[in-house]
């Protein structure tokens, strides 16, 4: 009976050896297929493609997740290094890999728990307590046939063995696309990654097999539909089975995990297809780059109806007293949020007209003397204007402008118009317009950047080239 047994296992192991990688090392399959099998010339392939990348700058936020292609490296390593670039020498202990299922139909995902993925730069070890506590709290499983000759995942680990060498890894292979499996897998990863040092990677590749032409097209809605955060939208395509992403679940539960988390933001980093690398342009293959981020929250401040009032009555007064006697006013508020530390512009009109408007843009002072000392600059020292007489403070119309901290920014597309507003900086000429500028002149967000670049005195191109770009928030009031 005991040699039965035995020779019934011998035979499991011999026609599925993948069955014991769940309890082990997987070997690497596609080594000298979609990556070069030899150590030295693959590492100095990935620092090329890692050198090649390096200008593009990390996101203002914190990072969450990558979206990276799996192709093989000759021809979208380059566009994967756009990603892995940014996450080089982090703080991640552990790297989560939502692979796609190519060649084993299953429905959920496949987790695998325990041992390592090798390559021929090494093994990298599976974080077990991080894969079973994703288990427990999705219910998924590991599946062998998964995991066994699968390559989303495999083409991964030298890219992270070379940027985050000491992380482990949770490699984990998603099967049908399903509204269901993708918000579970979101959800455990909410649950078991909160307070970790984790890294989620979404390994993708785009359309497969149009012309270059029609790629292009699919693709850029796409991608539309990604860095808008359509997650309901792009999942029912996937459900429908049409030809746009072949890992698109791991995009969606990494786009769905951000959500959950915070407020969750893309920042595209570079799409190409295999015609770019040498391929044919009558049916290629889409790559795409992308970082998923939370967005660094504005510093929250806020005044109420009465002290907003009060601040208005402090910049007339202040404007009086000085063109009359020229004198500072003396003033003690009675609020403690009038004491805090703010930058603060006053802007003056006269029948609609702008009549001054001066500043500071850092909290150097309490809010009530930035207000009184802003006040009587734009009265008497905007070089634009002659100074305000006695004789029109009358028919002046006081607005002020309380701003948040300035967060400087490398993706221009995070401006948005009537909330933000901008700061320019390039070679010590700086440039700022106010959020209600933009709103007022209907400009675009194009239209804002530019005008803020010309503000400082730099060509209306420069947030276009190297210029640095700050953002900041404003409570907005007025007489």
């Amino acid at each position: 009976m005991n040699q039965k047994i035995i020779f019934i296992l011998f035979l499991i192991t011999v026609l599925n050896p993948c069955i014991l990688w769940g309890q082990g090392i997987r070997e690497p399959v596609w080594a000298g297929q979609f990556y070069d099998k030899r150590p030295a010339v693959l590492s100095a392939q990935i620092d090329s493609f890692l050198d090649n990348a390096a200008k593009i700058s990390a996101p203002p936020g914190k990072i969450q997740a990558l979206i990276v292609p799996h192709a093989g490296y000759i021809y979208s390593g380059q566009v994967a290094a756009y990603a892995y670039q940014l996450v080089k020498g982090k703080s991640f202990d552990t790297v989560v890999i939502l692979g796609t299922s190519h060649r084993f139909g299953f429905k959920g995902c496949s987790i695998y728990s325990d041992g390592g993925y090798k390559t021929p730069l090494g093994i990298t070890e599976v974080d077990p307590s991080l894969a079973q506590k994703i288990s427990r709290n999705s219910g998924f499983k590991f599946i062998p046939q998964a995991h066994s000759q699968e390559h989303s995942v495999e083409v991964q680990i030298p890219f992270i063995q070379k940027v985050l060498p000491e992380a482990k890894i949770v490699p984990i292979v998603v099967g049908i696309p399903s509204q269901k499996t993708i918000s579970t897998l979101a959800s455990a990863l909410e649950k078991s990654l909160k307070d970790k040092k984790a890294l989620v990677v979404a390994s993708t590749d785009m359309s497969h097999f149009y012309s270059h032409e029609k790629a292009a097209v699919i693709d850029g809605n796409t991608i539309s539909l990604i860095s808008s955060f359509k997650i309901n939208e792009l999942i029912d395509r996937l459900e429908k089975g049409e030809n746009i992403m072949c890992g698109g679940s791991g995009v969606a539960a990494s786009l769905l995990y951000a959500n959950k988390t915070g407020e969750g933001k893309v920042q595209i980093l570079r799409y190409q297809d295999s015609s770019q690398a040498g391929g044919s342009t009558a049916e290629v293959v889409g790559y795409l780059s992308a970082v998923i981020y939370q967005q660094e929250k504005m510093p929250s401040f806020s005044l109420t109806s009465q002290e907003k009032s009060e601040l208005l009555e402090l910049a007339r007064n202040s404007v009086t007293k000085y063109v009359n006697e020229k004198q500072m006013l003396s003033y003690n508020p009675e609020s403690t949020r009038l004491l805090t530390p703010c930058g603060a512009f006053v802007t003056l009109k006269k029948h609609g007209d702008l009549r001054g408007c001066i500043g500071f843009i850092e909290p150097i002072a309490p809010l009530y003397q930035t207000i009184m000392q802003a006040a009587v600059y734009a009265a008497t020292q905007d070089f634009r204007f002659k100074p305000v007489a006695s004789a029109e403070i009358k028919d002046l119309e006081f607005e002020i402008s309380v701003l948040t901290p300035l967060q400087k920014i490398n993706d221009p597309e995070i401006v948005t118009v009537g909330r933000h507003g901008l700061v320019i900086a390039q070679n010590g000429k700086k440039g700022l317009l106010l959020p209600q500028v933009a709103v007022e002149n209907n400009w675009s967000r194009s239209t804002f950047l530019q005008q803020a670049c010309i503000k400082a005195g730099l060509p209306p191109t420069a947030w276009k080239e190297g210029a640095e770009i700050y953002v900041f928030q404003a409570i907005v009031f007025k007489e």
